[in-house]
């Protein structure tokens, strides 16, 4: 899903115990004539984008069009070892304005094992404040750092994001949605795709989940960890072209006991309105970490 390092953090640390200790585990036409005194001029139609970095454009203008937008999101994540099964969940609302500077306020809740946990994050100032639990404490940081980047679920950052796949890009028209899509052509080693602007945001999302296996013992180096798929979509509104849902997955296959455990993250955002509110951070919470 991240998307959401908090789900990986807690489905891992109950999966590491699984295979260990034995315990369970997201612009035409002719030119419009002259004005007269009883005619008032007609827009020419916008062209229709021909090509994937054009639809980009378009979803860019139109999403910017609006003081803000909320989206909702699912994310789901898990393991699956020779020791066991571990999978968690996380749903969350969030309310993103487009204006500079961008802020962002995600309410949200991780489902994993029967239990649920609250999460909150701001981005204000390029600063990311995440609260984890209830009464947890706020950690904040830069949004550019990877262990924040990771938390905030942004879709509209997926539009710029998603220009970096130049050629890879494919476009599919329909009466009802335009989709643009990225995906791995085939399964390869991590160290094969490294750099590849189709993979980062899957080896990052990763990353999380990675360290937690290294803390158990788990350290195979990059040429023996497969990367089995990764695939991102963005679809538009094919009228408008605004952005009306973001998905992103990915799977991993991390060499275990003879086997391999499997790591799979998808998540999923909609657009479900405007946004015309603003994000201000609560009473005691600051820049800083």
């Amino acid at each position: 899903m991240r998307t959401r390092s908090a789900v990986a953090a807690t489905a891992l640390a109950a999966l590491l115990c699984l295979p260990l200790t034995g315990c369970g585990g997201g612009d035409g036409g002719a030119d419009a004539a002259p004005p007269t005194a009883t005619q008032t001029p007609t827009p020419s139609p916008a062209a229709e984008p021909r090509n994937a970095a054009e639809f980009l454009a378009h979803a860019r203008e139109a999403m910017a069009a609006r003081p803000g937008w909320t989206f909702t999101v699912r994310g789901d994540e898990g393991l699956t070892s020779p020791g066991g099964d571990s999978a968690a969940s996380y749903t969350a609302t969030v309310d993103r304005t487009t204006g500079e500077p961008m802020t962002l306020h995600s309410t949200g809740t991780t489902h994993v094992k029967g239990a649920d946990k609250p999460e909150e994050v701001y981005v204000v100032d390029g600063t990311g404040h995440i609260r984890k639990g209830a009464h947890g404490v706020w950690t904040s940081g830069p949004v550019s750092d990877p262990g924040i980047a990771a938390v905030v679920e942004d879709p509209i950052a997926a539009l710029d994001a998603f220009a970096e796949h130049g050629d890879a890009v494919t476009v599919r028209k329909s009466a009802g949605a335009v989709e643009l899509r990225a995906a791995l052509g085939s399964a390869a080693p991590l160290s094969a795709v490294r750099g590849r602007a189709v993979t980062e945001k899957a080896i990052r999302e990763f990353a999380p989940t990675r360290e937690q296996l290294r803390g158990a013992g788990i350290a195979p180096s990059d040429d023996r960890i497969t990367v089995e798929s990764v695939e991102e979509t963005l679809t538009l509104d094919p009228t408008t072209y605004r952005l009306t849902a973001h998905r992103f997955t990915c799977v991993f296959l991390i060499p275990y006991q003879g086997g391999a455990m499997r790591y799979h993250q998808e998540v999923t955002e909609h657009t479900k309105g405007v946004f015309s509110g603003t994000v201000t951070l609560p009473a005691g919470v600051t820049g800083g970490s």
